[in-house]
């Protein structure tokens, strides 16, 4: 890790806008990327890895650290924490760097900081680690089963405690699953070009390239450096979503002439797959059907409008609307209404690990209430025989499965059709839940 930027303190001011300053991982690392794409590719892969892996891996890392500090890592001022939680990844997961570098690295960085008082304690408690990683043993399984499961996968009690309905093997795989590296999932624009095509221009640029077996013109790809650097993701030519997330326009299955609702729409992966497969059901010729996608700033309405340009769609449009509020003039139009909702978003805590830690179950009922409010609002705009796809990227029952019986006794014209919940799948694919429901 040397360079004439100190990615360590690249790495520093990243954990410090996550875990002080509230900020999301997934934003910050992808600024930081953006603002020193002059990095080479080996060392943005390694800013990107300490950074998420440190993430990922906090709650193991703060338990090693608790055993040889004096001072408890919650004691600690952010700065030093920290660094001290980035350093001990390294000497967990990086092999390449040598343990005395991780540890003098750290110390360095300390007093740059502003903390000289502090590098005695810094270096002692990394050496300290350093010298007895392998001697490190996790809290008994048989005896305390949930707080063994929280260190060994970095997760929180009551996150686990909350999925205690589920079979044991069935969490154990979902936790392990969030800890593996996630590819990229894209779905190719039919619109613009062809697997083949597309498949031979990515691997022009050094893009490993791999084919899903299940779901058509699905690629997975890795090696690649920069998304915005490839030319073909420039062009339009496809559109990063996870295959679980693609379930909602499969199972909608637009027919031509159909006019599509998506009421929190943001970024637009979602009606942007809509509005492909009514392109194609049309063939792409007199387009009669159209995908309104609607959100509730107009920050979010431009990044769907950016999205829509750049797949250069002409059945869909982009509007500013609260979903909460009943638009008079669209009651009982739309054949198909999405709701995608704001969730608690644990289903994605592979590409997101910091939503583990800054979601509550007071928050959790929160997100329930509104969930169940934008349901109540938005029903009113399906057609007789119309339908309603209610999801969410969450595995929780109470915004799940629980909202979705809520819905069905409240508004008994409707009947269910198909439910499911999508269980992370080796880091194949996120967690997501979806209910399909048919207007009477």
């Amino acid at each position: 890790m040397t360079t004439d930027v100190n990615l360590r303190e690249l790495v520093l001011e990243v954990l410090l806008a996550v875990t002080r300053d509230h900020a999301y991982s997934h934003l910050v690392i992808r600024e930081m990327l953006e603002k020193y794409q002059y990095l080479g590719k080996q060392e943005r892969s390694i800013l990107k890895r300490v950074c998420e892996g440190t993430l990922e891996q906090m709650i193991w890392i703060d338990y090693v650290i608790n055993q040889f500090s004096s001072v408890k890592v919650n004691k600690m001022k952010p700065q030093i924490r920290c660094i001290l939680r980035s350093s001990v990844y390294e000497l967990k997961y990086m092999d390449a760097i040598p343990a005395s570098a991780t540890c003098n690295e750290a110390v360095k960085l300390a007093q740059k900081r502003g903390f000289r008082n502090l590098k005695g304690f810094v270096n002692g408690v990394l050496r300290t680690v350093s010298r007895n990683l392998d001697k490190i043993s996790l809290p008994d399984r048989e005896q305390e089963p949930v707080r063994y499961l929280s260190v060994k996968y970095s997760m929180p009690e009551w996150i686990l405690q909350l999925w205690q309905t589920y079979p044991l093997e069935q969490v154990e795989e979902m936790l392990q699953s969030f800890l593996m590296e996630a590819p990229t999932v894209i779905r190719i624009n039919p619109l613009k070009t062809t697997k083949e095509e597309l498949r031979q221009e990515l691997m022009a640029d050094h893009i490993t390239v791999r084919e899903d077996e299940e779901v058509p013109g699905v690629f997975y790809l890795e090696g690649y450096d920069f998304l915005r650097k490839i030319p073909s993701f420039r062009e339009g030519k496809f559109y990063v979503q996870d295959t679980s997330s693609m379930q909602v326009a499969i199972c909608a299955c637009p027919k031509p002439g159909d006019y599509i609702l998506d009421v929190c729409a943001a970024p637009g992966g979602k009606s942007i797959h809509l509005a492909e497969l009514l392109w194609e059901a049309e063939n792409g010729a007199a387009v009669q059907g159209m995908v309104e996608a609607r959100d509730l700033t107009a920050q979010k309405v431009s990044l769907i409008e950016e999205n829509i340009n750049r797949c250069g769609l002409p059945n869909i449009c982009a509007v500013q609307a609260d979903a909460r509020i009943l638009d008079e003039d669209k009651v009982g139009k739309a054949d198909i209404v999405v709701a995608d909702l704001p969730c608690s978003g644990l289903g994605v805590l592979a590409r997101k690990a910091d939503i583990k830690y800054r979601v509550t179950m007071e928050e959790c009922r929160k997100l329930c209430d509104l969930q169940r409010q934008i349901l109540h609002t938005v029903q009113q705009y399906v057609k007789p025989q119309g339908i309603l796809i209610y999801s969410t990227c969450t595995i929780n029952p109470m915004e799940n499965e629980e909202n979705v019986s809520w819905f069905l006794q409240e508004h008994d014209n409707f009947r269910l059709e198909l439910q499911k919940q999508i269980w992370p799948g080796k880091g194949k694919n996120d967690g997501f839940f979806l209910a399909k429901m048919r207007k009477g």
